[in-house]
């Protein structure tokens, strides 16, 4: 007789990763992270002249982008943010500029109101990731349908150091990241 097995489901894991990830960037300096996450990423993987990034403002203690966005548009990249569409469909982007209007629209993300451009480049944001490029997201599920649409950019997830794990537990349709920036450094992840 086999022995059953007493795995918890994905579901569960996922819940009980995202509690920890959540406890695990308190304490710490958006902005200061921020802004030392940005000079890594400027000095180990810029984007490519004229690569269009996606990037994200910060939601709650979520390392600030702000920065790294400032530094990118002036030089000359065009940087899209998220709108964030119904449950169920990928992310769609438009343009921003670092003082244009935003407006507020569901789980209180903000998003601009300029062209819809796709990106080459993704800043991805994230509760918790390991080394070889699994990332914990909120679990909507958003940002793996947009990767999973977008086949040839680069995704960059973006945390503090504290939010790495030994292993994100991870589904089928979870999407690897190609690299993570901390206020650390950038850790490149192994091609899938």
């Amino acid at each position: 007789m086999v022995a059953p097995h007493f795995s918890i489901p994905i579901d569960e894991a996922k819940r009980q990763a995202r509690l920890r990830a959540l406890a695990a960037r308190a304490d710490h300096d958006p902005v200061a992270c921020g802004t030392a996450l940005a000079e890594h990423v400027l000095a180990a993987c810029p984007p490519p002249a004229g690569a269009i990034v996606a990037g994200f403002l910060p939601i709650g203690e979520e390392i600030d982008l702000r920065p790294l966005l400032r530094m990118l548009h002036a030089r000359g990249h065009t940087i899209v943010l998220p709108v964030t569409p119904p449950r169920g469909q990928p992310l769609s982007f438009r343009v921003w500029e670092p003082q244009a209007p935003l407006v507020t629209e569901r789980f209180g993300t903000q998003a601009p109101t300029g062209s819809e451009r796709a990106p080459d480049v993704l800043l991805v944001p994230l509760l918790a990731f390991d080394a070889r490029g699994h990332r914990l997201g909120y679990g909507a599920g958003y940002y793996d349908r947009t990767l999973a649409g977008l086949p040839n950019r680069f995704a960059l997830g973006c945390a503090y150091a504290a939010q790495q794990v030994d292993d994100v537990p991870t589904g089928p349709h979870d999407i690897p990241l190609d690299a993570v920036a901390t206020e650390r450094g950038v850790i490149r992840c192994p091609r899938h």
